[in-house]
Order: structure tokens, then C-alpha cells, then sequence
């Protein structure tokens, strides 16, 4: 896994970003098992509801083409050019993960810059989470 060119897709899937109401725009790096990579950016809408977070783009993307083994995210967001605060995934992103990813495996990279990334296990981000395992 090359961090830092995932890194460096979260960065740049920010331009493609459709967030001219909050003017935060997020983007994200999802590399699958196999290692391909699926990117995504936020997209928002005048109603609110509708919009979509740039995690669940790059996830729907790729189940859509028949993934389903994730192995890591990497997510950047703000309201510059360059993010200057780390950028966590939203809760109903974390719920996603979830359905598809195995908590003590799966890594969330938060990126600020190429060379500031912060690691976590979805885990640590979703404790006593409910999944799949659950309902059988």
C-alpha cells in the first residue's frame, strides 16, 4: 500500500467536490483488497438530505462494481485549498463502512497533507457497532 499516493488521491478527488453550500469539500481514497482504488468527493444538494459524503461515493462506487473487500479509506476535508484540521468520517459514513469492512481490520487514514496522516482502525471510530453479523 503506497500511503502516500492514497494520500494524494483524497487530496486531489476534493476538486471534483460539488459543495457550493457549505464550501467544504471532502474528498476520499478507497483501496480495495485486490488494490484497486475507488475515489469519491462530497456532493451536496439545496435540500440538504440528498447530499452524499465523499466515503459513501467511493464505496457505492465500488460495490457497484462488484467489490466488496475493502482495506483501507483515506479522507481529507476543509473549507482551503489545503486542509488544516483532520477530517473524520461523518457517523452514517462510519454505519457504511461497517456493512462491508471488518472493524479490526479495516484502516481509516485521515490526511491533511501528504506527510500528515493520522491512522485509525474502524474499531476504534465505531465501537459496539451493529453489522451483518448481527442479524444472523
Amino acid at each position: 500500500m503506497d500511503i502516500k499516493k492514497l494520500a494524494r488521491m483524497s487530496l486531489e478527488s476534493r476538486s471534483l467536490s460539488y459543495s457550493p453550500y457549505s464550501h467544504f469539500s471532502v474528498g476520499a481514497a478507497l483501496l480495495c483488497k485486490d488494490g484497486t482504488v475507488y475515489t469519491g468527493a462530497n456532493i451536496e444538494n439545496a435540500a440538504y438530505g440528498p447530499s452524499n459524503c465523499a466515503e459513501r461515493t467511493a464505496f457505492f462506487r465500488g460495490v457497484m462494481d462488484g467489490h466488496r473487500d475493502f482495506r483501507a479509506i483515506f479522507i481529507s476535508g476543509g473549507a482551503s485549498d489545503v486542509p488544516d484540521e483532520f477530517c473524520p468520517p461523518c457517523g452514517v459514513c462510519r454505519q457504511v463502512m461497517r456493512e462491508f469492512c471488518n472493524p479490526e481490520e479495516f484502516s481509516i487514514f485521515l490526511v491533511k497533507a501528504d506527510d500528515e496522516i493520522k491512522e485509525y482502525k474502524l474499531c476504534e471510530l465505531l465501537p459496539l457497532s451493529f453489522g451483518p453479523d448481527n442479524l444472523a
